[in-house]
């Protein structure tokens, strides 16, 4: 499944949105870390393509139960985001005061892989958590509580 998104700040809510309507038929609830996680991620790469790239992306998630093979066909979630940028992602070092330049470290700590490849003439940047994960604090922990309250932000990505 897959939204196509505008270069638009705004498309960061509606990817969430988006999102968490697709969690309901895979048989993730919305109170789990995992759902938490993902939608974190969601929020960090589209930011990223949005706010980096000035183009159209494509958000695309594979969720367990709702791709070929059913339920049963895998415990990992993937999330993809392909803009039309060349441009590398490059992880930045932010200190301590900056407020931005932190998204790909995020990434990095709460997907259980992520990477991208050239697409094209632009890119797709991944992720993957997998659902049985037992380290699954996620976005709780990131932010010291449930992700309910950030509904509104769109995260400053790098």
């Amino acid at each position: 499944m897959q939204l196509e998104i505008r270069p638009d700040p705004t498309e960061v809510g509606r990817a969430r949105r988006w999102a968490r309507s697709r969690l309901a038929g895979s048989g993730i609830a919305a109170d789990e870390p995992l759902a938490e996680t993902l939608i974190l991620l969601v929020s960090e790469l589209v930011t990223n393509a949005v706010v980096h790239t000035g183009c159209p992306a494509v958000l695309r998630l594979s969720l367990p139960g709702t791709d070929r093979g059913g339920a049963d066909a895998s415990a990992t979630v993937r999330l993809e985001v392909a803009d039309a940028s060349d441009r590398a992602p490059v992880p930045r070092c932010a200190d301590g005061d900056a407020t931005g330049g932190r998204g790909l470290a995020l990434v990095d700590g709460l997907a259980d892989r992520w990477g991208w490849s050239p697409e094209g003439a632009g890119k797709r940047i991944w992720c993957e958590l997998d659902r049985c994960s037992e380290t699954r604090q996620g976005a709780a922990v990131a932010y010291g509580g449930g992700l309910a309250s950030y509904e509104g932000l769109a995260f400053e990505a790098v």
